[in-house]
């Protein structure tokens, strides 16, 4: 019998980081293995925000920094989330933590109790189930396919709504579809939220800049629910600052305060180097950003002109993030070398170790008939890629 508590035998691992490893194992041999599994900029960090850390060394932010974060941080976080947004909070409604993963966290364990219900619009970011099922609540799903454009509609989320309904979570522009929600859409939702007082909404807005159609839209903008809609971003994607982990949430100022409590219980504050570096980003301007942003939109329209020349794979074209999550079941049944490629999760193994790309099976995230396409990458690289994976597949029978 192991020692090992329920809690973690019951946490799934990470797809993700799972078929990045087993793409470094490959690689460690001398394989040539194109990573397109990880969800991170292939970018730099901007000067700027480099130079921002460099100096706070220098001038000795080496001490324990206040568990919501610098008040000049988030005091930069309610500029922002007023300048860019219209959005409007007081520096005591904001927290900042080890990454917006890390908010996403303290949010759902802030704010569920066992058996309480959470609406996850499938496809969904790996972690949300996970978290949810740390602090024992319920998931319910609901199912968005390729043809709506994995978004959900009005009338989906008024069916999915139960007495025990306590939270509602997603994520625009999304991980791992790149959809994006319109003001109208929103609205829509909105409508529906209205009329159901008690339920809380997380809006996952890591992706924010990463967005090719529209202003980014925040539900938060609506007066009606405001207060109940917990905003998440943080620094990692708009300014290619994975390792630094500094995220945020913005929320009202109980669960504000009860998520300053979980996290002081916890890591306590961010980095005080990546802070200083965060609010050097958050000064700077949106120029690296906005550049960073055209580079992404040039390789999806790339990546799409191929994808849609591979037989029997659906596709459709994302608006925002850096992921394709095309559907690719017309391959399941197939076999190669008298070895069946039953799901997703088999698929990509197959295309791992033939055609060496590194994906990730789209059942991690909701959806087994589809996989995710990171095209954080170099243009050659994706070419490559994408003709590796069109070759493999063209050998399955």
């Amino acid at each position: 019998m192991t020692f090992l508590s329920r809690r973690i035998r019951n946490l799934s691992e990470s797809q993700t980081i799972k078929m990045a490893k087993l793409g470094r194992e490959l690689a460690a041999k001398g394989i040539d293995v194109i990573n397109l599994s990880f969800g991170e900029p292939d970018f730099f960090t901007p000067d700027n925000v480099k130079a921002a850390a460099k100096k706070a060394i220098d001038e000795n932010y080496s001490y324990y920094t206040p568990v919501s974060g610098y008040p000049d941080l988030r005091k930069a976080i309610t500029a922002k989330l007023q300048r860019e947004n219209g959005l409007s909070y007081e520096i005591d409604q904001i927290v900042v933590s080890t990454g917006a993963k890390q908010s996403l966290a303290n949010a759902v364990m802030c704010l569920i109790d066992p058996d309480d219900e959470v609406i996850v619009p499938t496809p969904y970011w790996v972690s949300y189930s996970e978290m949810i099922k740390l602090a024992e609540g319920k998931t319910v799903f609901i199912n968005a396919t390729v043809e709506q454009n994995f978004k959900i509609t009005a009338q989906q989320l008024e069916e999915a709504i139960t007495p025990k309904t306590k939270l509602f979570m997603f994520s625009s522009p999304c991980n791992p579809t790149g959809s994006v929600y319109s003001k109208e859409e929103l609205a829509a939702l909105v409508a529906v939220f209205e009329k159901h007082p008690n339920i809380f909404i997380i809006s996952d807005e890591i992706y924010e800049h990463i967005n090719f159609v529209n202003e980014h839209a925040s539900i938060a903008s609506f007066d009606s629910i405001k207060d109940r809609v917990v905003v998440i971003n943080g620094f990692s994607k708009s300014y290619a600052m994975t390792g630094w982990r500094v995220g945020y949430m913005a929320a009202n100022k109980e669960i504000a305060a009860a998520c300053d409590k979980m996290q002081g219980q916890i890591t306590s504050g961010t980095s005080s180097i990546s802070q200083r570096a965060a609010l050097a980003a958050y000064e700077g301007g949106l120029e690296t950003v906005l550049s960073m942003r055209e580079e992404f939109r040039k390789r999806r329209d790339i990546v799409y002109d191929l994808l849609k020349a591979i037989p029997n794979v659906k596709v459709n074209l994302p608006d925002g993030a850096f992921y394709f999550f095309p559907e690719v079941k017309s391959y399941f049944g197939k076999s190669f070398n008298g070895t069946p490629i039953n799901n997703a999760e088999e698929l990509c193994l197959y295309l791992l170790n033939e055609a060496h790309v590194s994906l990730v099976t789209g059942e991690a995230f909701g959806n087994e008939d589809c996989i995710r396409i990171s095209y954080a990458a170099s243009e050659e690289q994706l070419r490559l890629a994408v003709k590796r994976i069109g070759e493999a597949l063209a050998q399955l029978v």
